[in-house]
């Protein structure tokens, strides 16, 4: 099963018993997401949704070097450097990301390698997060000038707090595993030839409960956890960022392999 042809940058969708693992495979790139597999991602989540033997859905990077590196920013130029490109690209990553924080089965992140940016938003839509002992963290959203927006922020400080979630965005270093356990953005860290054991015994253990029970459970969860914030105001200030001559910077320093120059305008 797969939600797109075979191709250098895809997303696979992957039945092994009670579990259906989502994969991204751009190996290229370090797993980094580019349009084509955000839009794909509902549609393998639809497909899980639909299949009663699947129980528990397990994200997970092809290869041993990442789960997600971020958002493709060889992409940017050409999908988000314009407001009306940064608004549909917003919308279509949005609209990947809502459908995996809303789905009713469990959700895990394995995690491997690099998860950053737009890797680190969509483990933290996930369920549980289970992290090799390799694993590096960081949302290098300060470095490229980029807005972040409310709801992927609510997500982050919904896990671990207001305070690691300045320290992980003004910062934009990059965390251990052992950090990300500490501040609560991991469940556990397995070393690396371990990690999938692991993941498989939460796995069985998750088949095994009643699934009406986790389903109201994380819809109850969903819905004991929210605040109102003022939406306009978080939306014009990341219009702000994305209007910005630093983000253009930012994004011509990445493409040039150089360090940015941020005045702040």
């Amino acid at each position: 099963m797969s939600a797109e042809p075979k191709a250098e940058a895809r997303i696979d969708g992957r039945k092994d018993g009670a579990i259906g693992w989502l994969i991204f495979d751009n190996p290229g790139r370090r797993n980094a997401v580019s349009i084509g597999m955000w839009e794909a991602i509902p549609r393998v989540l639809d497909e899980f949704a639909a299949d009663s033997a699947i129980r528990v859905v397990v994200l997970a990077g092809a290869g041993d070097k990442a789960f997600v590196s971020g958002a493709d920013i060889s992409q940017f130029e050409g999908q988000r450097s314009t407001p009306e490109a940064v608004q549909r690209y917003e919308e279509i990553g949005d609209t990947a990301q809502a459908r995996l924080q809303n789905f009713d089965k469990p959700t895990i992140a394995m995690i491997r390698g690099y998860c950053i940016g737009g890797g680190l938003g969509i483990a933290t839509a996930c369920d549980l997060r289970i992290a090799a002992e390799d694993a590096r963290f960081s949302i290098p959203a300060a470095k490229l000038g980029l807005g972040y927006r409310a709801s992927s922020m609510k997500k982050l400080v919904d896990i671990v707090g207001a305070a690691y979630a300045k320290e992980i965005m003004i910062t934009a270093r990059q965390f251990s595993a052992a950090e990300a356990k500490e501040m609560g953005l991991v469940h556990r860290v397995a070393p690396v030839p371990q990690l999938e054991a692991l993941t498989r015994e939460y796995c069985e253990a998750i088949a095994a409960n009643a699934p009406l029970t986790m389903r109201a459970a994380k819809r109850i969860i969903r819905e004991v956890v929210k605040t109102d914030h003022d939406a306009a105001l978080c939306e014009h200030l990341v219009k702000e960022c994305f209007d910005s001559a630093d983000y253009k910077e930012g994004r011509r320093a990445f493409m040039e392999k150089r360090k940015p120059l941020f005045t702040g305008r």
